[in-house]
C-alpha cells in the first residue's frame, strides 16, 4: 500500500461529515506526585498537581475526527451534574464539533478521574450510570438521529457498555444509516456482536475479540480465525482487530485478510487509542478510502498518538508528515539506515504496507570481500528491501572465530554495509543467532549463501510456516574473511 497516496487522502479529511453517536465519558487526570509510603499501610501517598479535563468516549472519538481537519456532529446522553457542564464547555470550543446532548435526569455523567505520578498512573475512580437508557430517552435519541443522517458521510457507534447503545436503539440506528447508504462503523464493548448486525466495520480489541469468540488471538492466523467467526456471528462487512504492539487484522468477509504490523513510534500511554483507531477509519472510508486503506492509514495514526500522553489525538499535519516518511523509508535520501532491534517491526510494517517484498540476511561481515558482494546482490534481487542482520563484536567473539576477531568493529561494519546500493536497512545483534530479529520482521524471504542447507540456516521452519521463502545464495569459490586475515598474516611473517 502507497504510503504517498494515503497522505492524499488525509487532505480529503476537511471534506468529510462524520455522525458520532456513543456513550460520553470525561476524563479528568491528576497529575501528582508520590514521596513516600504511608506509615499506616503499605500505600503511596498521593500528593494531587495539576488537573486536566478532557471528552473522553464518544465525544474523544469526535474530538479525534476535528483533529484530523474533519466535520462532526456528536450525539450522545449526559447527566445533570457538574461533569456534563464541564464536558459541555469543552465541547463548545471546538468549532467543527457539533455536540447535541441529551440530559438523562436519572443518570450520571460518566466520569473517569485518573491519578499519575511520575508518568505513572496510579489509580482510577469512576462515577457512572450503566443502566440500560429507557424508552423515552430511545425515542428522544432517535428522533434527534433521523434528520442527520442524510446529511453526514459515516455513521460512528461508540459503545463503551454505559447503557446507551442497547439493541434498541441500535437496530433502528443501523437500519436507518443502510436506508441512506451510510457506512457504519463500530467500536464494540458488547460480548454479543450480534447487536451490531448490519455494520460496515467493527473495530474490537484482541481481548474483546476473544472474549466474544472465546478464541485465543496469538498470533495472524489466530486472528484472521477469530474475525472471521466474528463475521458470521455479526453478520457485518468487516472486522479489524486491534492488536496493540502487535498491529491490527483486518479481516472483510469478501476478500483476503490485512495484517498490519504496528508503527507506533514509542508507548507512552494508550489511552483512547482505540478511539483515534475508529476516528482516522471514519475519516477516511468518508473519504473514499477502501477497507484497506482506512485499516493502514489508521495504523499509522494509532503509532503517533500512544506516544503522548493522556486521551490525545493526531493532526493531519502529524499524520501526513508520517505518512511521507513511510514512503520515502529513509530520514535523507541515499544515506544508509541503521536500525535498532526496536525500529525494525515498525520499518518493515511500512515496506510491506506499500507492498514491498521483505529480505534479510545476516553474517559477520568483517572484511567484506566478492562472496559478499555476491550474496547481496543475490538477496536484493530476490527482494524489494533488503534487511542485513550483521553480529555484534560480542556475538562474533562467542562464534570463536579466534581473539583477533573482529578485524572491524560493529560500528565500521555496519558503515560499510550501508554503503552498499543493494542494502535497504542494517541491525547489529548481540544474540548468538538472528532469530529474534526474523520474529520482529517477519521476512518474505530468507537468504543465506549455499554452504548451508534449508533446514540449517536459522529461522527457516518459522518463515516457511507462515508461506515465506528460504533462499541459498550460489557461493563464490575461495572467497572468506578468515582466508583473506590468514593470508595478512602470513605476508605480514
Amino acid at each position: 500500500m502507497d504510503c504517498k497516496s494515503l497522505g492524499s487522502l488525509v487532505h480529503r479529511f476537511s471534506d468529510v461529515r462524520v455522525l458520532c453517536l456513543g456513550d460520553l465519558i470525561l476524563d479528568t487526570f491528576n497529575h501528582g506526585s508520590v514521596e513516600r509510603i504511608s506509615p499506616e499501610r503499605p500505600v503511596p501517598v498521593f500528593r494531587p498537581g495539576s488537573v486536566t479535563h478532557i471528552p473522553g468516549g464518544a465525544a474523544n472519538v469526535a474530538r479525534n475526527v476535528t483533529s484530523l481537519g474533519g466535520c462532526c456532529t456528536l450525539v450522545g446522553m449526559v447527566g445533570r451534574d457538574e461533569p456534563s457542564r464541564i464536558l459541555a464547555e469543552l465541547l463548545e470550543k471546538d468549532r467543527l464539533l457539533q455536540p447535541k446532548l441529551v440530559v438523562g435526569e436519572q443518570r450520571l455523567t460518566t466520569h473517569k478521574v485518573r491519578f499519575t505520578a511520575s508518568g505513572q498512573h496510579l489509580m482510577r475512580l469512576d462515577s457512572e450510570s450503566c443502566h440500560p437508557i429507557d424508552e423515552s430517552e430511545i425515542t428522544a435519541l432517535l428522533t434527534l438521529l433521523e434528520p442527520l443522517i442524510g446529511s453526514h458521510d459515516v455513521l460512528v457507534l461508540s459503545d463503551y457498555a454505559k447503557g446507551l447503545l442497547n439493541p434498541r436503539i441500535l437496530k433502528p440506528i443501523i437500519n436507518m444509516a443502510q436506508n441512506f447508504q451510510k457506512p457504519v462503523v463500530v467500536d464494540p464493548k458488547s460480548h454479543d456482536f450480534s447487536r451490531y448486525a448490519g455494520a460496515t466495520l467493527l473495530t474490537p480489541n484482541s481481548t474483546e475479540a476473544e472474549r466474544a469468540t472465546g478464541l485465543p488471538i496469538r498470533s495472524d492466523a489466530d486472528a484472521e480465525r477469530a474475525g472471521r467467526n466474528l463475521l458470521e456471528k455479526a453478520e457485518v462487512a468487516a472486522v479489524l482487530i486491534t492488536r496493540g504492539p502487535h498491529g491490527m487484522s483486518l479481516i472483510p468477509a469478501d476478500s483476503d485478510p490485512l495484517h498490519l504490523t504496528s508503527v507506533a513510534l514509542d508507548v507512552f500511554d494508550v489511552v483512547g487509542a482505540g478511539d483515534t483507531v475508529i476516528a482516522t477509519l471514519a475519516c477516511a472510508l468518508a473519504g473514499g478510502a477502501s477497507q484497506a486503506e482506512a485499516a493502514a492509514t489508521a495504523n499509522v495514526a494509532a503509532g503517533l498518538v500512544v506516544a503522548k500522553p493522556d486521551t490525545a489525538t493526531v493532526s493531519p499535519e502529524e499524520l501526513i508528515d508520517r505518512l511521507s516518511y513511510l514512503a520515502a523509508g529513509r530520514p535523507r535520501h541515499g544515506d544508509p539506515l541503521p536500525l535498532s532491534a526496536s525500529d525494525l517491526a515498525a520499518y518493515a510494517a511500512a515496506r510491506r504496507a506499500e507492498g514491498k517484498r521483505i529480505g534479510f540476511t545476516n553474517g559477520v561481515f568483517d572484511l567484506v570481500h566478492p562472496g559478499h558482494v555476491s550474496l547481496l546482490r543475490f538477496a536484493r534481487a530476490n527482494c524489494d528491501v533488503l534487511i542485513v542482520g550483521i553480529n555484534s563484536d560480542a556475538s562474533v567473539r562467542r562464534l570463536g572465530k579466534g581473539a583477533e576477531r573482529p578485524i572491524n568493529s560493529e560500528l565500521d561494519r555496519t558503515a560499510v554495509l550501508g554503503a552498499f546500493g543493494m542494502v535497504d536497512a542494517t541491525v547489529i545483534f548481540d544474540d548468538d543467532t538472528p532469530m529474534s530479529l526474523i520474529e520482529l520482521i517477519r521476512p518474505d524471504v530468507l537468504i543465506k549463501g549455499a554452504d548451508y542447507t534449508i533446514e540449517s540456516v536459522v529461522g527457516s521452519a518459522f518463515v516457511l510456516g507462515y508461506g515465506g521463502d528460504v533462499l541459498l545464495a550460489p557461493l563464490e569459490a575461495g572467497k572468506s574473511s578468515t582466508r583473506i586475515i590468514q593470508k595478512a598474516i602470513g605476508a605480514e611473517s
